[in-house]
């Protein structure tokens, strides 16, 4: 796994995913969406089982829009989440409640892939995406199930599963994701933003030059209120720092950091794959950043891939949308 997005043959297609219960809370410090991870993971498992059926596809990188969610929450001037103490344990009594947010979600997938699929014709093509999302119907979305189409899936791709060949012309590559992506309309794209950490983070060192990444980052996850003029009444007029059009930027998890050295596989007790190194891990963060897909200009923009330095201790979720460099700044 490189620190580039790797080259892709295809785009696949399934959208409009009804996903219930999904884990709302994506790290210790941040909840409303699942983790980036979750949908690298669901890759990976979806590959496992599609190499089983010997079907020709390689998955690279995943794309993540959102149509539509709902946080199971109560309402009130703090929310807490809705929770429920089932299943009945082995005595045939309710489990205590532990804390466990869950939302429904409307979800559209785009993965990259590559593999001898481009030789197939449209009709190939097409039973292939439609057996792969049957396959994903039988899997959990991040920890949710996925529901049945609510009505008969009509004719064109805009609620089908579809495989789309990329042309190697970059024009007509250009045209062809642009086609695609009024069929994710309405929804908003995850795309990572840490360039935006960045240069927040040289910002605030020119006023107080002993600023942390961590502060970059708190002070990019909120609006920071201050008082900017009066009025003609002597009233205090208050304005945020989030300039405006700049999107929904949100903090978001992306990835793990290395706690020690790796550990040779069982040697570890209670591990749950004993066939595979261990290695005691804590979350990073950066910025990520919703926005609508007419805003994407290439695929690349879109795709989420995985990028593992086993040697510096960092197994990172990047995306392309801002080209920003393999040493990007995470918390």
């Amino acid at each position: 796994m490189s620190a580039t997005l790797p080259d892709n043959d295809g785009l696949l297609i399934l959208p409009r995913l009804r996903i219930q219960n999904a884990n709302a809370i994506s790290s210790p410090f941040t909840h409303g969406f699942p983790a980036i991870t979750a949908f690298i993971g669901l890759m990976w498992a979806l590959e496992r089982k599609l190499a089983e059926q010997q079907l020709p596809l390689i998955f690279n990188s995943v794309g993540v829009i959102c149509h539509d969610f709902a946080e199971q929450t109560q309402p009130g001037y703090v929310q807490t989440f809705r929770l429920t103490r089932n299943p009945l344990n082995q005595r045939g009594e309710p489990p205590a409640i532990v804390e466990h947010g869950r939302m429904h979600l409307t979800l559209t997938l785009v993965f990259g892939v590559s593999g001898g699929f481009v030789e197939l014709d449209a009709n190939a093509r097409h039973q292939l995406a439609e057996c792969v999302a049957e396959q994903l119907s039988c899997m959990r979305v991040a920890g949710g199930s996925v529901l049945p189409a609510a009505e008969p899936r009509p004719g064109g791709r805009r609620q089908q599963p579809w495989l789309e060949v990329l042309s190697q012309d970059s024009q007509e590559r250009a045209n062809s994701f642009r086609r695609l992506r009024r069929q994710w309309l309405p929804g908003f794209a995850l795309v990572s933003r840490d360039d935006l950490l960045t240069s927040h983070l040289h910002t605030l060192r020119q006023h107080t030059p002993d600023t942390s990444v961590l502060d970059a980052w708190l002070d990019l996850s909120r609006f920071n209120w201050r008082p900017a003029e009066r009025d003609n009444h002597g009233k205090v007029i208050w304005r945020h720092d989030r300039p405006a059009g700049t999107g929904w930027l949100v903090p978001i998890p992306v990835g793990y950091a290395a706690l020690g050295e790796l550990h040779p596989p069982g040697s570890v007790r209670d591990a749950r794959d004993t066939n595979t190194p261990f290695r005691f891990v804590e979350g990073l963060y950066s910025l990520g950043q919703w926005i609508s897909p007419h805003r994407l200009e290439r695929p690349e923009q879109l795709l989420w891939f995985a990028d593992s330095q086993p040697e510096a201790g960092h197994y990172r979720c990047r995306n392309a949308f801002a080209d920003t460099p393999a040493g990007a700044l995470s918390v």
